[in-house]
C-alpha cells in the first residue's frame, strides 16, 4: 500500500509539473540570434560559423522607421544562408495606428524571401487597457496577414504573456525569459508553447561587436511558404531618407551633442564608429553618421540601451534618460537595484 500512495504521488507531482510548464513546440530546435542597428556591422559569415542558424533583424519602428542596418543585414544574412526573420516594433494607441503599422511594415519587407514567421513586438503600452492592447494587437497582426499572406507570431516577456496578451491560439509565442529553466517548468502563461525563446540579452557571439540578444527556435517558427512577400504600397513611407555624412570632432564636442545636431543617437554614432566609451572621444576624429534617424520618437517607446561604465548607479542612468530607477528595474528584471556592473546592458 505504501508503495502504491508513493508512485501515486510522484506520478501526480510530475504530471503537475508538466501542467505548469511552458514548454517549445517541439524538440527541433535551431540557434538564433534577434538583432537590430544597436549591433551595428555584422560578419554574418562568422556568425554562421559560429553556429547560427537563424536570425531576426529589425526592420521597423512605428509607421515611419526603418532600421538603418536592416538592407544590408538581410542581404548578407541570406547571402551567409542564414534563416532569417523580420520583426516590427509597434507603437499603435489605436487600432487605426495599427493596421497603418502593419502596412508600412508589409511595405518594407515587400519583395524579400523570408523563411519565419512575421514577428510582432509590443512592449510599450502607455496608458492603454490590457483589451486596448489585445484589441490593438489583433488588429496589426490580422492587417499584417492579410497583406502578406504569411504567418505571425508575437514576441513577449514572461510578465505580458501572462498578465496583457490574450490573443487567439493561432498567434504562437516567442518568449523573452532570462531564468535557468530552459523549457520554463514552474511557469504557466497565456501560452501552453513557445516556439521561440529569448534567454540571455548579454550574449557573445563571433562577427558581432557587443552583447547580443540570444535565442533558441523551433521549427515551427518557419514559415510553410517562404516566397517572395508581395509588393504592397504604403502611404506612410516618409520620403525624408537618412543619409551617411563624415564629421570631424571639434575641441568641445560630445557625442549627445552631435546625436542632437543631426538627429540621431549616441548609441547609434557608437555602433557606426566602434566607440567602445561613449565619452571619450577627441577633436580631429573622423566619425560616419547617418542623418535624420528619428531617433528622438524611438527613445520615446523605450527602445533605448545603455551600457554600464564604472561609477555609474542606477539612480544617475535614470537621471541621464529622464526615467526612474522603478522603470528600469522592472524592464530589466533586476533583483537588487543596487547591483549592477561594467558592460551591463540595460533597455531604458
Amino acid at each position: 500500500m505504501k508503495k502504491i500512495l508513493i508512485i501515486s504521488m510522484l506520478v501526480f507531482i510530475i504530471s503537475s509539473i508538466h501542467v505548469n510548464a511552458v514548454e517549445p513546440t517541439s524538440q527541433d530546435n535551431y540557434e538564433g540570434i534577434d538583432v537590430s542597428a544597436w549591433q551595428g556591422y555584422i560578419d554574418f559569415e562568422k556568425v554562421k560559423n559560429a553556429g547560427i542558424d537563424i536570425v531576426y533583424i529589425e526592420a521597423t519602428i512605428g509607421k515611419e522607421y526603418i532600421d538603418p542596418y536592416f538592407e544590408l543585414d538581410y542581404e548578407n544574412a541570406k547571402l551567409n544562408g542564414l534563416k532569417v526573420g523580420v520583426y516590427h516594433y509597434l507603437t499603435a494607441r489605436s487600432i487605426t495606428e495599427a493596421k497603418q503599422e502593419a502596412r508600412f511594415f508589409a511595405s518594407s519587407i515587400s519583395g524579400k524571401n523570408i523563411d519565419c514567421k512575421l514577428a510582432m513586438d509590443f512592449e510599450d503600452f502607455g496608458d492603454l487597457s490590457n483589451n486596448d492592447v489585445n484589441d490593438i494587437s489583433i488588429a496589426f497582426l490580422e492587417e499584417l496577414e492579410n497583406l502578406t499572406g504569411k504567418e505571425t507570431i508575437i514576441y513577449s516577456d514572461l510578465y505580458n504573456s501572462q498578465n496583457v496578451f490574450e490573443l487567439p491560439k493561432k498567434y504562437p509565442l516567442w518568449i523573452a525569459y532570462y531564468g535557468p529553466n530552459m523549457n520554463l517548468q514552474d511557469f504557466t502563461c497565456n501560452w501552453k508553447t513557445w516556439e521561440g525563446r529569448q534567454y540571455t540579452d548579454i550574449g557573445n557571439i563571433q562577427g558581432i561587436q557587443g552583447y547580443i540578444d540570444r535565442d533558441i527556435f523551433t521549427k515551427e517558427i518557419l514559415l510553410n511558404d517562404n516566397s517572395e512577400i508581395k509588393k504592397v504600397t504604403s502611404e506612410f513611407i516618409e520620403t525624408n531618407p537618412s543619409d551617411r555624412i563624415e564629421y570631424i570632432v571639434k575641441y568641445g564636442d560630445t557625442l549627445w551633442q552631435i546625436a542632437n545636431d543631426y538627429n540621431t543617437s549616441i548609441a547609434e554614432i557608437a555602433n557606426l564608429n566602434m566607440i567602445g566609451n561613449p565619452n571619450l572621444i577627441y577633436a580631429g576624429q573622423r566619425l560616419t553618421i547617418i542623418t535624420n534617424t528619428n531617433y528622438e520618437k524611438i527613445a520615446g517607446v523605450g527602445k533605448s540601451f545603455y551600457t554600464v561604465i564604472q561609477g555609474d548607479t542606477l539612480y544617475n542612468i535614470a537621471i541621464k534618460f529622464n526615467t526612474t530607477v522603478e522603470n528600469i528595474v522592472q524592464i530589466n528584471q533586476i533583483k537588487n537595484p543596487n547591483l549592477i556592473y561594467i558592460g551591463q546592458r540595460l533597455r531604458i
